[in-house]
């Protein structure tokens, strides 16, 4: 005991001597800090004095005022860097990607999986992709269908399986995602804090942005089904991760076989092609609709998310229930919604129209436009002759399409009204009268469109870069 006692005693001193130290560095350098902010504000005061007593009072005003917001930030900031591990959500994201890393490679190795285990697999991978993207997405958070109960609750019950928490806080977080995109602060999963925390980091800590209250969606908080589920949640996730996948190995003959690959292995892969949209799609891909923030198109992406990958669009049209807009664009969660809706499933599909999306895309390449110019000219040399061609055509075609957009709001303006005082009996009458008028406006949009692909053929540039 002596002997313990004696050895235990370099330790303690050693620790009590790091302690001491760090104590003292601390307060040394507290104390500078005050010094300097002393030193600093004594300075401001006396540059301040010399100002006339209107303009003092103004700037006294204005600086208290700055820096109360830049202590708000400053300690939000801190709570940030302080935040909470988030025990359960941290344990399953951290440990089963390492669980399905390490036991996979050696039970495919060791093995044999048969070919109705594979077949759950790409089942499961389907299912609970869509489903978090045509049931949490499309359908909860925007709105941007209505789903018969039997597809509704085939999507949740897919969406359980996904384990990605559930609809009350997917859905309370989207639309604050939405609400404050690429805002550090607010937007839950912003990008501008970058990848690692905009794809899993985000919820392995208690985070001020991901504390939820729900008052952002009343909608879903009187529905008695997703009550059940957001109270149960916790065992609707072992039922359906342990219990159904367990019942289905044993139909199949291969317990263990079903629970790695369907269930493990599915659930992983799962995960992060659904956190590839919070984060790889906010920082590769191109921005065809808008630049406001940072999500962007991305094909590639698209084919792992389900059609979420067409994300730009997205966050510039949000509630409508295609991603991909274009035919060719891979979305096959649009297909499934448009398909459903062929035999009732689903109805009240909203979309944007093609003329406002044009008018988007039209707007975006201007924007392009005016960047090659600024870039050309910033150089004070003389603008080369195709430089020079091109700055005027696109000076020409924008004061063309600025008329096109009056006459468009002037349309929308004259359409409300119309449809006030025109009689019932003639509001078919009106209405193909301002089907021909939308026409109109929509072919000059893509003519403008077309002038403007041509003008960036003239300087070599590829138009899709707009």
């Amino acid at each position: 005991m002596i002997a313990k006692k004696a050895l235990g005693l370099p330790l303690k001193g050693l620790r009590f001597a790091i302690k001491s130290g760090d104590t003292l560095v601390k307060t040394a350098s507290t104390q500078v800090t005050r010094f300097k902010t002393r030193f600093d504000e004594k300075k401001a005061q006396m540059a301040l004095d010399e100002q006339p007593v209107a303009k003092r009072n103004y700037a006294n005003a204005a600086n208290q005022v700055d820096a109360n917001a830049e202590d708000s930030i400053d300690m939000r900031e801190f709570e940030f860097t302080k935040a909470p591990i988030n025990w359960i959500p941290a344990a399953i994201l951290v440990a089963t990607p390492i669980a399905a890393a390490v036991i996979t490679p050696w039970y495919l190795w060791t093995h044999e999986v048969s070919a109705p285990v594979w077949g759950v697999f790409g089942a499961f991978m389907v299912w609970t992709g869509i489903s978090i993207t045509a049931g949490y997405h499309r359908l909860l958070s925007h709105r941007a269908y209505k789903a018969h109960p039997i597809v509704k609750n085939f999507l949740l019950l897919g969406s359980t399986l996904a384990v990605q928490g559930s609809a009350f806080d997917w859905v309370s977080g989207h639309r604050t995602h939405h609400r404050h995109v690429d805002d550090r602060l607010d937007d839950p999963y912003s990008a501008q804090r970058g990848f690692w925390f905009s794809h899993i980091g985000w919820m392995l800590r208690n985070y001020p942005s991901g504390k939820f209250d729900y008052k952002n969606i009343p909608d879903l908080t009187k529905d008695r089904v997703l009550q059940i589920q957001h109270k149960y949640y916790g065992l609707w996730v072992v039922a359906m991760n342990v219990g159904m996948v367990a019942a289905i190995g044993w139909l199949i003959g291969d317990v263990w076989g079903t629970l790695l690959i369907a269930g493990l292995l599915r659930l992983v892969l799962t995960h992060h092609f659904t956190f590839f949209i919070n984060s790889l799609c906010h920082m590769f891909g191109t921005r065809p609709y808008t630049d406001t923030n940072s999500a962007r198109d991305n094909f590639f992406l698209a084919i792992f998310t389900w059609g979420e990958g067409y994300h730009n669009y997205h966050h510039f049209f949000q509630y409508d229930y295609r991603n991909g807009v274009k035919w060719w664009q891979y979305d096959p969660t649009k297909w499934l919604i448009a398909g459903l809706s062929k035999i009732g499933l689903t109805t009240d599909l909203r979309t944007v129209d093609d003329t406002t999306i044009k008018h988007a895309e039209v707007q975006m390449q201007f924007k392009a436009a005016q960047q090659q110019i600024d870039t050309a000219t910033s150089t004070g040399l003389d603008l080369p002759h195709a430089m020079k061609s091109f700055q005027d055509r696109i000076k020409f075609e924008y004061d063309a399409f600025k008329q096109t957009v009056e006459e468009w709001q002037s349309l929308k303006a004259q359409t409300i009204a119309m449809k006030k005082i025109e009689c019932a009996d003639r509001l078919r009458e009106v209405d193909d009268k301002l089907k021909h008028d939308y026409a109109k406006i929509e072919q000059k949009i893509l003519e403008h469109n077309s002038n403007l692909k041509t003008a960036f053929r003239s300087i070599g540039a590829n138009e899709k870069a707009a």
